[in-house]
């Protein structure tokens, strides 16, 4: 019984804790936003910068999207909530009591899948920002890891398969 304690208690210490990978995925975005900040205009894409950082950072802002003061609220889904069986996150739209929530699923919580997380990050604060519109949204993404890093992930499945080819958008 001790054994089987002492493994558990080993094993539970290498799984880093759901609101550290969270954490960390938070702080790998704004690692690479704050690094592509002196090279983005005060608007990139329809989305104002300093309300995107606010929102990233402070989980406040202001958005001349929505008007008014915004809080973003992070939560955690299961695979049967909303959007859960499709994405890695999601956010319900428009605000509702000057509250917008971004619901973290359990693909995000995938172990070695920190790029992903990155890049989940910076998307979904588009929309948490400037509204549902996925082209927007993975095209600033990527503008942002492109910015910080050389290099974006590839998406172009994503890209495709939300016909952003015919969008106001583009990749880097």
């Amino acid at each position: 019984m001790r054994f089987c304690l002492v493994l558990l208690f080993f094993a539970a210490s290498l799984i880093p804790a759901r609101a550290d990978v969270i954490d960390m995925a938070f702080d790998r975005a704004i690692s690479q936003f704050e690094t592509a900040l002196p090279q983005l205009p005060a608007e990139l894409f329809g989305v104002d910068i300093a309300a995107y950082r606010d929102a990233l950072t402070l989980r406040s802002f202001s958005s001349p999207h929505w008007g008014g003061t915004t809080r973003l609220s992070v939560t955690s889904g299961s695979k049967t909530t909303g959007s859960c069986d499709r994405y890695a996150a999601f956010v319900r739209l428009p605000p509702e009591n000057g509250r917008v929530t971004l619901t973290l699923c359990p693909q995000f919580l995938t172990p070695g899948a920190d790029g992903l997380r990155t890049l989940t990050v910076l998307h979904e604060i588009v929309h948490v920002v400037a509204g549902p519109n996925e082209c927007r949204a993975m095209a600033f993404a990527a503008r942002i890891e492109k910015l910080a890093t050389g290099a974006f992930t590839d998406v172009t499945r994503y890209w495709q398969a939300n016909k952003c080819e015919g969008s106001a958008f583009r990749l880097p």
